[in-house]
């Protein structure tokens, strides 16, 4: 089996069974964080949420997807079909194809390039191109404003994330994510993560995550009290399933982002306790809950406001935060606490 395994057409088929298990742990997880956000977003206005289709309700998000795909096709008469379709597809492989860099565990990656962080960037920065497409291809006025407002909005705030992602890059030397949990790895369990060295950064990252993904607070591209559903309006059936699959998968992506990049990945929080698969899957459930209770909780800012916040206030902290570290870093200030590059050799 291993010298099979060792062909081109071994590879091949190895690669292709890894991304096929990839795709489905993803697409089971996007069933379950419908179901958390609705039963959530339902336990903060006190009432039930879906629990009729199977026990619990756990079934409610299937019952829902075999609906969108059931139901027709509706095209605008004026839409450019082409760009039309394309548009939701796109945006949908996008989001997929920047999990083959993500590690779930020690080796469990599809892909473990040292470019890690500029590939998810390089996929992420063109997830706009999909909705921007989308809004152009409705010929329609309500979506084509959505879709430019994502794309001020989504640009405004990789700026931060990646000067964010920077500071991370100068304490580890790296921008291989392995190597960056492996950096985070000591006998202070929770305590040598760091989300304590670059404890500000936390929650800029965080709130800039919301921004990027178009999450509430700043659902500004699809606000249904000015433009309806935004660049969603002309969609329907599996276009639009298309598209909140797209979205709730780079939520996810920025849930296993912010737990390898601040919280040890699969890393045990309790010295003693084994890492594992289960430590880095628990942590982005645990994120993915915040992202849900900010939704239910936090009102809508207005569009000027949130520019405001990323230029104004979220760049220039960023911007300053970059220094501080290059500075603690570069004079190994306490050590190797902003210089875990010195600790991995």
């Amino acid at each position: 089996m291993a010298e099979f395994l060792a062909t081109p057409l071994g590879t091949a088929l190895l690669i292709l069974v890894q991304g096929l298990g990839i795709i489905a742990f993803v697409m089971i997880s996007l069933l379950f964080l419908v179901y958390g956000d609705r039963k959530i977003w339902a336990a903060v206005q006190m009432r039930r949420g879906p629990n009729v289709v199977g026990a619990f309700g756990l079934l409610q998000s299937v019952a829902d997807a075999l609906k969108y795909v059931l139901k027709e096709i509706i095209v605008p008469a004026g839409a450019d079909k082409f760009v039309f379709f394309l548009a939701p597809m796109l945006s949908f492989i996008l989001a997929m194809i920047a999990w083959a860099v993500i590690p779930f565990n020690e080796g469990w990656v599809l892909s473990d390039i040292n470019v890690a962080i500029l590939y998810v960037f390089a996929v992420s920065s063109l997830e706009v191109y999909g909705v921007i497409m989308g809004g152009w291809a409705s010929n329609s006025k309500y979506p084509f404003l959505g879709s430019l407002r994502s794309a001020a909005q989504m640009i405004s705030y990789e700026v931060s994330i990646g000067l964010i992602i920077v500071g991370v890059i100068i304490s580890t030397g790296s921008m291989n994510f392995s190597d960056i949990v492996r950096a985070q790895d000591g006998s202070w369990g929770i305590f040598n993560w760091y989300w304590l060295p670059h404890l500000p950064m936390v929650a800029l990252f965080f709130i800039s995550a919301l921004a990027e993904t178009n999450r509430p607070p700043f659902d500004l591209p699809e606000a249904e009290s000015e433009l309806v559903a935004g660049y969603q309006v002309e969609y329907s059936s599996t276009p639009f399933l298309l598209f909140m699959a797209g979205e709730y998968i780079a939520i996810f992506l920025m849930c296993a982002l912010i737990t390898l990049l601040f919280f040890g990945g699969w890393l045990s929080p309790i010295p003693g306790l084994p890492d594992g698969a289960l430590w880095m899957v628990g942590k982005m459930a645990f994120f993915f809950f915040l992202f849900a209770m900010v939704k239910a909780i936090v009102p809508r800012y207005r569009y000027d406001q949130l520019m405001r916040i990323g230029w104004k206030v979220f760049l220039p902290l960023s911007l300053a935060w970059v220094v501080i570290i290059s500075f603690l870093a570069k004079f190994e200030i306490l050590g190797g606490f902003w210089a875990r590059w010195m600790i991995g050799g």
